[in-house]
C-alpha cells in the first residue's frame, strides 16, 4: 500500500505546494467558524463530541505508531511521544476529557506557537494523500482548533500565572529531553540538531543559539499573547456586565 508504506518518491511533501495551501486555507476556515460559532458551542450538549475527538486523536497517534513499527522504523531516538507538539497532543487529550484549567493554560501557548508554527512550516517528508500526511496535520490541526474552543466557546483564558506556569513546565521538561537525546542518540526538541527539511529554526541562528531564541521567542510571545488575550477579555466581561 503505497500510502502506507515507507517509501516516499511519490508522495515528497514540499512546503507551500498546492496541498499544503489547501490544509492551511481549511486549518484557517475551520478557525472562522469555531469563532463565529461560538456562542452555540456553549453547553454540555458538546461533550460527545469533544469524547469523539479525544478517541479519534488517541486512534490516529496509535496508528502512527503502528506505521512505524510495521515499516521498521519506530525507534527510541525518535518516535517516543517527547516533542513539543507530542507533548501538546498528550495535554489536548487530557484537557478533553478532564476539561481541567491548569492543562488548558499549558495547552494554550504550547498549541498556538507549536502547533501553529508546525502546520505553516512543517517538517515533514511525505505528502497527499499518504497518511502521514493526514496524521501529521490532522493531529496539529486539532490541538489548535481544540484550544481556540475552549478559549472561545468555554471562556478558558491564560493569566499571567499561565506564563510563568509554562516557563516552568519548559524548562523541567528541557533537562529530562536532553537526559533521553543522549541516552537514545536522539533529536527530540531538535536540541541536537535542526531538522533536514526548511524550517522557521532556519531564521533563529546556526547551534546552539536558535535554542535559546526559540526559548527567549516563546517566553516573549506568550506575554504579548497574554496582554493581548487579557484586554479582550477585560473587555467582553463588560459587555457582559453591561448586558446583565
Amino acid at each position: 500500500m503505497g500510502w502506507f508504506g515507507l517509501d516516499n518518491t511519490s508522495f515528497d511533501f514540499d512546503m507551500f505546494s498546492r496541498s499544503h495551501f489547501v490544509v492551511l486555507a481549511l486549518f484557517f476556515l475551520t478557525i472562522a467558524v469555531i469563532y463565529l460559532y461560538r456562542e452555540k458551542m456553549k453547553g454540555d450538549k458538546w461533550r460527545s463530541v469533544e469524547i469523539g475527538v479525544t478517541f479519534t486523536l488517541i486512534l490516529i497517534e496509535v496508528i502512527n505508531h503502528v506505521w512505524m513499527y510495521m515499516n521498521g522504523i519506530w525507534k527510541l531516538g525518535r518516535s517516543m511521544p517527547l516533542e513539543l507538539c507530542n507533548i501538546g497532543l498528550i495535554l489536548c487529550v487530557i484537557l478533553l476529557l478532564t476539561r481541567k484549567k491548569v492543562v488548558f493554560e499549558l495547552l494554550f501557548f504550547i498549541s498556538l506557537f507549536g502547533a501553529t508554527q508546525a502546520i505553516i512550516t512543517p517538517a515533514l517528508t511525505y505528502d497527499f494523500p499518504h497518511f502521514r500526511f493526514f496524521h501529521f496535520f490532522f493531529a496539529h490541526m486539532m490541538i489548535v482548533w481544540v484550544t481556540l474552543y475552549f478559549t472561545w466557546a468555554k471562556g478558558y483564558y491564560p493569566t499571567f500565572r499561565s506564563v510563568i506556569k509554562l516557563i516552568v513546565f519548559i524548562n523541567l521538561l528541557l533537562p529530562v529531553i536532553l537526559f533521553v537525546n543522549k541516552r537514545v542518540e536522539g533529536n527530540y526538541w531538535f536540541l541536537r540538531h535542526k531538522p533536514e527539511t526548511r524550517s522557521f529554526l532556519d531564521v533563529l541562528g546556526p547551534y546552539p543559539w536558535y535554542i535559546f531564541s526559540l526559548e527567549s521567542l516563546l517566553i516573549a510571545s506568550s506575554v504579548i499573547s497574554w496582554l493581548i488575550i487579557r484586554k479582550r477579555e477585560k473587555s467582553h466581561l463588560k459587555r457582559s456586565q453591561a448586558e446583565y
